[in-house]
């Protein structure tokens, strides 16, 4: 290897630790295309793929370093981390035992070998292998982060808020971020009082809160206001309005007048919940207004409980201008079943946690087999779609969340990931099937097969991370047994 590769191959991974994978990977491919027989850099780049969620192409790229050299324990452990991410749990188990019948303190063959037996079925002795390596590493957070992965799995919520705690208290952020993460924690385990509490922190994290605001009005109470006028402004996103919107109810009883700012996108839905007695779309003139709150606070100003959550749905309705209403009309018109279901597999690509609660449209293929249904697509500007008999695509029959609502309102059933649509549907009171990530948002909780917050909806969750076959299995099974019992 000359100056130049070796300069090459260190600037590829001096890219890959600063976190600049597509960088890296470039790196990489184009160093390897010169210098192919160079089993560190495959197992770099086997390990580049991994985290950048492309295990058939890590499990290639590791399989390739260790043909070239076996004692790249590093591309064995790659090796073993991509077999299990492509559900190949027996193979992977043996690759991880292979590296640690050579080194049985090699921490990340352990941590892979935990990850492994967790999701093969065997959380109980993947509990175990990991308290015992945090006992030789208190500071581990992978080791800690992999334990409340098992948690979860076991069920054990206790253990698993626990676990949790330490591991958010290894990042050391500042207080405030602390405090946040922390009142999700809470949030998620249903401690709600305690969580939106401390979630209100959210509004000293430094970028957390879009867009900021910095009225000169001061901010609610929670007292009556009769006489003034209370501004309710957005801070979040869209599922975020539909689902706090509820509480205009409860502000709009103590007293004045309510305003509302909302994201424009939702502005003529939202303005159907009672309470509201202005709706302003984000960007237009603000009226005047003595008082304001943001609508994410107004949980923690009625001390909302599991129980005192305001749950009655339908709170939102179609709106009487609905743009696209004939051309979808026409759409609902056409089906011949008897049920009318509804999907959507993807959010919002900018979302950070997209990956994690988007699906593949492939995935939805056992749909195929329910007897007597129009299926139709929600998704908008899908590439791909799900292969079901005769589906039939919304896009560009809605394009606007009040076409969104009237489209809604003719399904029988919806079957949606985690999206602003979930939300309007639960808000909407219909029958919603939401398909949750392993690691769920706060607001669906822990455990739980139904949510509080909305009472026509049913939740089906990820075993563990990426395992959407097994949510869809189940689902399907629940559906054919509803439709067995018709």
């Amino acid at each position: 290897m000359n100056s130049n590769a070796k300069k090459e191959l260190e600037e590829a991974d001096k890219l890959h630790r600063s976190g600049q994978r597509n960088e890296a990977l470039l790196g990489y491919r184009h160093y390897l295309a010169v210098w192919p027989n160079d089993a560190r850099a495959w197992t770099a780049l086997g390990g580049l793929l991994l985290e950048m969620g492309q295990m058939e192409a890590s499990r290639e790229a590791s399989s390739k370093a260790l043909r070239m050299d076996r004692n790249q324990a590093a591309a064995q452990v790659n090796l073993a981390n991509a077999l299990c991410g492509l559900g190949r749990f027996g193979e992977a188990e043996i690759e991880c035992r292979k590296v640690l019948g050579k080194n049985p303190r090699y921490l990340d063959a352990n941590l892979a070998l935990a990850r492994c037996l967790c999701r093969k079925g065997d959380p109980v002795q993947a509990r175990s292998l990991l308290e015992a390596l945090i006992a030789r590493d208190p500071k581990n957070r992978e080791a800690h982060g992999l334990l409340v992965e098992v948690l979860i799995h076991l069920g054990q919520w206790e253990a698993y808020g626990t676990a949790m705690g330490h591991l958010i208290s290894l990042h050391a952020h500042p207080p405030a971020i602390e405090a946040h993460d922390r009142g999700l924690l809470d949030l998620r385990l249903g401690n709600l009082p305690r969580g939106w509490a401390r979630y209100e922190s959210r509004l000293e994290c430094p970028g957390l809160i879009i867009p900021k605001r910095n009225f000169t009005q001061p901010r609610w109470d929670g007292l009556p206001f009769k006489g003034k006028t209370l501004l309710v402004h957005y801070e979040q996103g869209l599922g975020d309005t539909f689902m706090f919107v509820r509480y205009a109810t409860r502000v709009k009883a103590l007293g004045g007048r309510v305003l509302l700012e909302v994201q424009p996108a939702l502005a003529d839905v939202v303005a159907t919940c009672p309470g509201v007695d202005e709706v302003v779309p984000h960007g237009s003139p603000l009226p005047a207004f003595d008082l304001h709150i943001p609508l994410l606070s107004l949980p923690w100003i009625f001390g909302t409980d599991l129980a005192s959550i305001p749950a009655e749905v339908p709170y939102l309705k179609v709106p009487e201008r609905v743009p696209n209403r004939e051309r979808i009309t026409g759409l609902l018109s056409a089906s011949e079943a008897s049920i009318r279901m509804g999907l959507a597999w993807a959010g919002s690509p900018i979302h950070k946690r997209d990956s994690e609660r988007s699906l593949p449209p492939a995935v939805l293929a056992p749909l195929a087999a329910l007897p007597g249904v129009s299926w139709y697509s929600f998704q908008l500007g899908s590439e791909e779609e799900p292969p079901l008999p005769g589906l039939v695509s919304l896009d560009p029959s809605i394009r606007n969340f009040s076409d969104t609502a009237y489209a809604l309102s003719g399904m029988d059933l919806v079957i949606t990931v985690d999206t602003a649509m979930a939300h309007l549907a639960g808000a909407l009171g219909i029958p919603t099937l939401l398909l949750v990530a392993f690691f769920p948002d706060f607001r669906w909780m822990m455990g739980r097969h139904d949510t509080p917050w909305y009472p026509t909806m049913r939740i089906y969750r990820q075993r563990y991370p990426g395992d959407w076959g097994a949510v869809i299995s189940q689902m399907m099974d629940d559906l054919t047994a509803e439709q067995d019992g018709l």
